[in-house]
């Protein structure tokens, strides 16, 4: 891939701790920010099972790398800080997005208190690439328009009022991370509040070479994770946006011949762009 030399080059620091997304796994989902700083990097610290070691070595290789899957929180925080103040520039690469629990809050305080520049690179979260595996929307017109980023109580207990059950009620398309272990408790909670017939998918793996999808309803999907051996490294999604048949009937107004906008006018017509109208 070339990259046009007119593209803004984002500033690599020396020093700093760059909280860096590798996307859901597959290498190409890694983004040009990403790649940029990871060819840069003189201290790699990431979770050995969770990003595709071998490509993100060649693009760092002189780098130290470090894995964290053994590591505790401040054990990572210190080898964190020890890079930053030897003047190298540090990565903590996370799966995904790091801001979708990737546990960014506790080290960054951390970071702060030695005085230390910090910054996130954000990355394609295994959200989205779930939604491309399964070839659907999260959001609906009149059938969806919220999505609610979950996962149920394990080691970490959820705050009151974030219950599955309460979010089940609200209708949005849930999308549960880090519970795929306890699917049989978690289909039972969602059942006592949403029809078993409710849509739901779950997908191992998003975007790996040996990723897994199961498409089914409450009604069905446990049996069918179980039979599939998924027990880790999965997400669940649930919600009426997956229904095949709403999705076939759904109509954005944005794109309606009688809606208008800055861009086309009512008849369907070409608009002028807000930037050009006259006053």
């Amino acid at each position: 891939m070339t990259i046009p030399n007119d593209i803004p080059v984002h500033p690599v620091r020396s020093g700093s701790v760059y909280f860096v997304g590798a996307g859901p796994g597959s290498p190409d989902l890694l983004t040009v920010r990403a790649a940029r700083i990871l060819g840069k990097a003189s201290r790699v610290v990431y979770a050995g099972s969770l990003v595709p070691e071998e490509f993100m070595h060649a693009l760092a290789p002189e780098a130290q790398w470090v894995d964290s899957a053994g590591l505790t929180r401040e054990e990572i925080v210190d080898s964190l800080v020890e890079g930053a103040n030897r003047g190298e520039v540090v990565v903590r690469l996370a799966s995904g997005d790091p801001a979708i629990f990737g546990a960014m809050a506790e080290m960054t305080t951390e970071l702060d208190k030695q005085g230390i520049s910090w910054e996130v690179v954000p990355g394609v979260s295994s959200v989205f690439a779930s939604a491309a595996a399964l070839g659907r929307d999260l959001t609906l017109p009149e059938v969806s328009q919220t999505v609610i980023l979950t996962r149920t109580a394990g080691r970490t207990p959820m705050p009151e009022g974030e219950e599955i059950e309460s979010l089940a009620r609200h209708g949005s398309t849930l999308v549960i991370f880090l519970s795929i272990d306890r699917i049989e408790e978690l289909v039972e909670r969602l059942t006592s509040v949403l029809p078993e017939k409710t849509p739901a998918a779950v997908v191992a793996r998003a975007s790996w070479p040996d990723e897994i999808l199961i498409q089914g309803d409450l009604s069905t999907i446990a049996v069918m994770v179980r039979a599939a051996k998924i027990y880790r490294q999965a997400l669940m999604i649930v919600g009426k946006a997956l229904d095949p048949n709403l999705r076939k009937s759904a109509r954005s107004r944005l794109y309606a011949a009688d809606f208008g906008h800055g861009f086309r006018d009512p008849s369907g017509g070409g608009g002028t762009p807000p930037e050009s109208a006259g006053p």
